[in-house]
C-alpha cells in the first residue's frame, strides 16, 4: 500500500474532503437506505477513479482544483459503486474485497433497488448543478460498459473472440470507466480544452493494462502454490487463451475449445489448459501487449511540464502493471 500512499500524497487534501462530500452526496431519508450506504462507504477500496480525477484535474490546471472536480468524483463514484452492486446480484457473488456483499445481507430485490437510487444519486448530483459537459462524459462511460458486459457474454457462448473483438470488450469493460475518471477530471477545469480527449485517451490506455494484468493474475499462483484458472472456470476468452488458441494446431485448438466449453470445472484439466497457455508464450504475449499500452499512456504526459501530479500520474500508470493484486 505504501505506493499508493505515495500516488495520493499531492491530492490527500481533496480526497478527505470528498470522502466528506461523497458520502453526503448518498444520503436520503430511508434509514435503511442510510444504513446500507454507511455500509458501502466503510469498506472502501484503494479509490483509484477518485484519485485520477483529482491528479488530472490538478495537471491540467497547475494544481487547482473546484466544486465541479469534487462532484465529477462524486458522480463516478457514485456510479460506480452501483455498477459493483449490480455485479453482485449478476454474478451472484456474496463476498467483495473480503466484505459481505449487499445482495449477500440484504438480498437481491434491495441490492437492486440500492443501485438504482446511486445511480439516479450521480445522475441528479450533475443535473441539478448543470453540469452537462460532465454528465455526458458518465453516461458514454455506462452506455459503453453495458455494452462490454453484453458483448463479451455473447462472444462467450460461443468461444470465438478474436483479439480485436477482446479489445473492444475490454476497453469498453474496464478501460471507458477509467477514461471517463481522466478526462472529466479534465473537462471539470478545463472545459472544451484538447486535454479533455487527450486525458480520455490516457485513461483508456491505463484501463488496458489493467485489465491485461488482471487476466495475467488468472494463471499466477495463488498463496498455496496453484494456479487460479478462474477465468477458465467461468468460461472467458483473455489475452493469453486467446494467443495460445490463435497459435494452436487445428488438433490443439479442438482440445483447448473443448476444455474450456465442457471441461471448465475440471480441475484437472484446467490446470492442463494453463499449462498450454503458458508453454504457448501466452503470458509473454500478453505482457508484451500490456507494456505496449504502459508505454502509450507515459508518452502522452510527456508533453506536459514536470510536477508532483504528474509524477504520481506516471507512478499511478506503473502501478497498474506492477501491483501483486
Amino acid at each position: 500500500m505504501k505506493i499508493v500512499s505515495q500516488i495520493k500524497e499531492p491530492v490527500s487534501r481533496e480526497m478527505e474532503l470528498f470522502e466528506q462530500k461523497f458520502f453526503e452526496s448518498m444520503s436520503s431519508k430511508v434509514a435503511l437506505l442510510n444504513r446500507i450506504t454507511y455500509y458501502i462507504v466503510n469498506r472502501k477500496g484503494k479509490q483509484m477513479r477518485p484519485m485520477f480525477v483529482f491528479l488530472t484535474a490538478k495537471m491540467v490546471s497547475g494544481g487547482e482544483v473546484n466544486e465541479r472536480t469534487y462532484r465529477g468524483a462524486s458522480v463516478i463514484e457514485l456510479i460506480h459503486t452501483a455498477s459493483l452492486v449490480h455485479d453482485d446480484v449478476v454474478d451472484e457473488s456474496y463476498k467483495r474485497r473480503g466484505f459481505f456483499s449487499i445482495n449477500a445481507l440484504w438480498k437481491n430485490k434491495i441490492a437492486v433497488l440500492v443501485g438504482d437510487y446511486l445511480l439516479s444519486k450521480g445522475m441528479l448530483l450533475s443535473v441539478d448543478h448543470g453540469d452537462f459537459d460532465l454528465l455526458r462524459i458518465i453516461s458514454v462511460a455506462i452506455r459503453e460498459i453495458s455494452e462490454g458486459e453484453l458483448l463479451q457474454l455473447e462472444k462467450a457462448r460461443r468461444l470465438d473472440i478474436s483479439e480485436e473483438v477482446y479489445y473492444d470488450i475490454i476497453r469498453q469493460k474496464t478501460a471507458t470507466l477509467i477514461a471517463a475518471c481522466c478526462s472529466l477530471g479534465a473537462c471539470s477545469v478545463k472545459p472544451d480544452s484538447p486535454d479533455v480527449e487527450t486525458f480520455r485517451k490516457f485513461g483508456e490506455l491505463c484501463g488496458m493494462a489493467f485489465q491485461i494484468k488482471d487476466d495475467l493474475f488468472d494463471y499466477g499462483e495463488t498463496a498455496i502454490g496453484k494456479p487460479t484458472g478462474i477465468d477458465i472456470k467461468e468460461q472467458k476468452m483473455t489475452l493469453p487463451l486467446i494467443y495460445a488458441l490463435n497459435t494452436a494446431s487445428e488438433k490443439d485448438r479442438r482440445w483447448l475449445i473443448n476444455s474450456v466449453k465442457n471441461y471448465n470445472k475440471d480441475r484437472k484439466r484446467v490446470k492442463e489448459v494453463i499449462q498450454f497457455v503458458k508453454d504457448a508464450g501466452g503470458l509473454e504475449y500478453a505482457e508484451s501487449k500490456m507494456h505496449d499500452y504502459q508505454d502509450q499512456a507515459l508518452t502522452l504526459l510527456d508533453s506536459y511540464p514536470d510536477s508532483t501530479y504528474k509524477d504520481s500520474l506516471k507512478l499511478m500508470v506503473n502501478y497498474v502493471v506492477d501491483r501483486k493484486k
